[in-house]
């Protein structure tokens, strides 16, 4: 499909619309012209000429038209990402200028990863929410891969968590705020509790609770079992939400590999048992992600301030249960047993 040579970039940005930008944005999720046209409450011609305007205006075919969709071009795939932040970033506009005009303190989006959201990131809302007692705190708890991808959209004023990917040090700037030790914890009536000893061959044989494959305590499992030539555990639950995970340990007899911080707790009250298991292996830091050439606002960067502190105070260094070796707590009893180590 021809199209004319393109109209140059100042008289671009003096006919593109908002509802050129919106259509675009509704194709790229829908790749459905007749759906996006109902979401856009017009009829599908119009919707079509939209498109057809938009497409002469950049003087390039951005979508192939094929029976059963609308599949973008090299250049829709552009087109699209430049429209879904522009989209993003007018609707976060709106909700924080109305929000203040009505006598409120604004918005924040943050998204965290399970050990973060234990300890660092509820003692920086904590704070936050006595500074700024009118804030409207949006607090996202997933695994760091889908929080970057929803950073990237500008879904999320900031993230707490690590990069997935290597382009993402192109996108985003990084400040390190804590280790993140693991334990392997399992219910507190599980058999591996009454031995004196636990080793990495005793765990292959019973199912297991796992993060996504994409995360890094994810990783840290494979290298784990790889390392000792097992092969993957017997039965498997992947999932990223510590509220199921616990559910399950004490419903079951699964085992599973957590940040110490989001399970610490569990293990002192004696809802969980922790087996001493010798892995000498370790994860990066988490930090603070923010966007590249973005200033964040205000909120933002006074969470960002909260959290350094928070990590500071409780860190790697937060440790409520007996970290000399001495005995793990399990089931309201004491069963000896040196503290795994991670390194």
């Amino acid at each position: 499909m021809s199209r004319s040579p393109a109209v140059p970039a100042a008289s671009v940005l003096t006919r593109l619309r908002f509802r050129h930008l919106q259509l675009l944005d509704i194709l790229g999720r829908t790749h459905n012209l007749r759906i996006a046209a109902e979401q856009m409450h017009m009829s599908q011609p119009a919707a079509t000429k939209i498109l057809s305007d938009i497409e002469t205006m950049f003087g390039a075919q951005l979508f192939e038209r094929l029976p059963r969709e609308m599949r973008p071009t090299d250049l829709g795939v552009l087109s699209l990402r430049y429209a879904s932040t522009a989209v993003a970033d007018l609707g976060k506009f709106v909700g924080e200028f109305s929000t203040l005009k009505n006598g409120g303190y604004g918005r924040l989006a943050v998204g965290a990863i399970t050990a973060s959201t234990a300890q660092v990131v509820t003692e920086a809302i904590k704070e936050i929410q006595q500074q700024r007692p009118r804030l409207i705190v949006r607090l996202v708890e997933q695994s760091s891969d889908q929080l970057a991808l929803w950073l990237e959209e500008k879904k999320l004023d900031l993230m707490v968590g690590r990069l997935t990917e290597a382009r993402q040090e192109t996108l985003f700037d990084v400040e390190e705020l804590s280790a993140e030790p693991v334990w392997v914890v399992v219910g507190r009536h599980h058999p591996l509790l009454e031995q004196a000893s636990v080793e990495i061959a005793d765990l292959g044989a019973w199912p297991w609770i796992l993060y996504p494959p994409a995360t890094a305590i994810r990783h840290l499992f494979d290298e784990t079992f790889a390392a000792a030539g097992m092969l993957a555990p017997v039965g498997m639950v992947e999932t990223p939400s510590i509220f199921s995970t616990l559910e399950l340990l004490q419903a079951t007899d699964m085992i599973s590999l957590q940040p110490r911080a989001a399970v610490v707790k569990y293990v002192r009250n004696g809802l969980l048992g922790q087996l001493a298991v010798p892995i000498r292996r370790t994860m990066t830091n988490y930090g603070v992600i923010t966007r590249k050439n973005e200033i964040p606002s205000q909120p933002a960067q006074e969470f960002i301030a909260l959290l350094r502190a928070s990590a500071e105070r409780l860190g790697d260094h937060a440790q409520p249960v007996d970290e000399r070796g001495a005995a793990t707590v399990t089931a309201g009893v004491t069963t000896g047993g040196a503290h795994s180590e991670f390194r």
